[in-house]
């Protein structure tokens, strides 16, 4: 734990008798008095050290306390400094208003009462040194939210590497899925054909086992394109994520059968890679979500530019999801949709009712 430094305390008086008696007087190990016999040398001594109190004689030739409190007041580092005004001789109602209005908390009249004087001292003393360890606190804790703001910074510029690593990869497999295993089949089924073309008309055996073969290389090519399409559909990157949204949906009602209406725009939205590739993305966790969670049988699906913002809005007719669900930090499905809009400056609203369906609204700027 770091020890709270000696307190400084300025006093200033042109009579050297009061500086030595109010020295005495004050003296304490863990406060640092420091003596000025001026207005000019006071000044000095606040533009470079910090005080918790100025003990300040009123009657000084030169500066007197009230011009010298002024000018106090005017230093940023002095600015809310406690100003104590000493005198030797009864002020009058205005000589103490002005003082007040230069500046000064408090006004003491000489000879002073030794304890009264340490009472008011030891008030400001504490209360500076409080204001030092809340200072202290503060920065500390801005240096921690600094850093976890900069870690948070890493966590996400680290995710969205991720993401667009591994779109990438799957972009190379699906190709190469498509490529070099859909043409392997192809060359088999034209090679089947070839032979199944050959053989007697008498060999059924044989011909029906050429048949059943040809059902299965079918299949097994349908499924290559399904599992490519899954890993990364061509239409995103060949048509756009208008045709691309429409073909899952299609997809999707045919898996599921629970029945998407989607009114998509027909133009090229020009919305990049990386953005259309979040839109999708976040499009398929949506339908995960229904087809997982929401016990629906409807989907509508608008998509639409709005001042320069792609909106993308799936409402489903199904259970609704709660308040809870959407806060809910294992709710990693939400929590990775919001990840994928906020590189682009985007949003994510999810809103629900229980029994009559939730609404997923995603925002994403164009340029």
């Amino acid at each position: 734990m770091s020890t709270v430094p000696n307190t400084n305390i300025l006093i200033v008086d042109d009579d050297e008798r009061n500086l030595m008696a109010l020295q005495e007087l004050l003296q304490s190990p863990m406060q640092n008095l420091v003596l000025a016999s001026s207005g000019e040398e006071a000044l000095r001594h606040v533009l470079r050290d910090d005080f918790a109190v100025i003990l300040l004689d009123v009657r000084m030739p030169g500066l007197d306390g009230f011009a010298t409190a002024k000018l106090i007041r005017e230093c940023k580092r002095s600015r809310h400094t406690p100003i104590m005004f000493l005198t030797a001789v009864s002020e009058d109602v205005s000589s103490m208003f002005r003082g007040y209005q230069a500046g000064a908390v408090d006004y003491m009249i000489k000879p002073l009462i030794p304890e009264v004087l340490k009472s008011k001292i030891a008030v400001f003393v504490e209360l500076h040194n409080k204001n030092a360890t809340l200072a202290g606190e503060i920065a500390e804790r801005k240096l921690v939210e600094e850093r976890l703001r900069e870690s948070q910074e890493n966590l996400r510029a680290l995710a969205t590497h991720l993401q667009s690593v591994r779109e990438e990869e799957q972009t190379r497999i699906a190709r190469e899925i498509h490529d070099e295993l859909g043409q392997a089949l192809t060359g088999l089924k034209m090679d089947l054909t070839w032979l199944a073309s050959r053989l007697p008309a008498g060999q059924k055996p044989l011909i029906n086992k050429t048949t059943s073969m040809f059902q299965l290389m079918d299949n097994t090519i349908q499924a290559v394109r399904r599992i490519a399409s899954g890993l990364r559909p061509e239409v995103l990157d060949e048509v756009g994520v208008a045709a691309a949204i429409a073909w899952q949906a299609r997809e999707f009602q045919k898996r599921t059968g629970i029945r998407c209406k989607a009114a998509l725009p027909t133009d090229d939205l020009a919305l990049g890679a990386e953005k259309s590739t979040a839109v999708f993305r976040i499009f398929q966790e949506v339908l995960t979500n229904v087809a997982r969670h929401a016990n629906a049988t409807r989907v509508d699906i608008l998509m639409q530019l709005d001042a320069e913002t792609l909106v993308l809005q799936v409402q489903d007719n199904g259970n609704g999801i709660s308040e809870t669900d959407i806060h809910s930090p294992k709710s990693l499905g939400l929590l990775g949709m919001r990840e994928r809009v906020l590189p682009f400056g985007g949003t994510i609203e999810v809103t629900g009712r229980s029994g009559a369906g939730t609404k997923v609204v995603v925002s994403v700027p164009v340029r």
